[in-house]
């Protein structure tokens, strides 16, 4: 039975993070569902582009309404191998961190915490202030993996398209669900160059795959 994964996509920065977990998902043959906020709708179209939301439902397996609070994934007793909150907006982490159960994203994710179930939440803001690093603390005493979406600056990507990829794989990784799918450090050599300024370009091991990562409206350089 293909494992059933939950993907909430809320309204920060990073929507792209959202779509392209769901795309490798559907790869893997999870049983993938999606709920998507109002605000992230509206950052999908400012960030990835106008036919965002149709790709997201073509790799999404299952898909969820914001207000549909009776909705499947919103009980215990339908069983899920965990949930990704990507990206995560401040908003989002603090309702999950306080259990305010106001919309079926913030209801699933509170699902996961009371059924001890992973939930990784990739949380988008900076600077933090306070009020953020309490919530997240609430967050991961209550069981979730707060992850933000920082880059893998030591695989050295070519590519803000790589970067994305490279980050949704490791929020993948995180259920440990499947076998490692992002790119792996493979150690530094004790012979590699210490000048400054002196970069290898080259795409990170694994992303000459057909597969990896897609093209994304508005992300990719030129």
């Amino acid at each position: 039975m293909a494992p059933r994964v939950i993907v909430g996509i809320s309204g920060a920065s990073g929507a792209a993070i959202g779509l392209r977990i769901v795309e490798i998902l559907d790869g893997l043959g999870a049983e993938t569902h999606v709920v998507v906020s109002r605000a992230a709708e509206r950052t999908f179209l400012e960030e990835v582009g106008p036919d965002a939301l149709s790709r997201l439902r073509a790799s999404g397996r299952h898909w969820h309404a914001i207000d549909n609070i009776g909705a499947t994934i919103a009980s215990g007793s339908f069983p899920t191998r965990g949930m990704i909150v990507a990206p995560c907006s401040m908003r989002t982490l603090a309702a999950i961190a306080l259990s305010l159960a106001d919309n079926l994203l913030v209801r699933t994710a509170d699902v996961q915490l009371k059924e001890r179930r992973p939930l990784v939440l990739v949380a988008r803001e900076t600077p933090l202030h306070l009020g953020h690093l309490r919530a997240m603390t609430a967050a991961t005493e209550a069981g979730a993996i707060v992850m933000p979406p920082v880059p893998a600056f030591y695989l050295k990507p070519a590519t803000v398209a790589e970067i994305i990829d490279q980050i949704a794989r490791r929020a993948i990784d995180c259920l440990r669900l499947f076998e490692p799918v992002a790119a792996q450090w493979q150690g530094a050599s004790l012979h590699a160059p210490s000048q400054q300024g002196s970069l290898d370009n080259s795409p990170p091991p694994g992303l000459a795959d057909p597969n990896q990562p897609t093209r994304i409206l508005g992300v990719s350089d030129p």
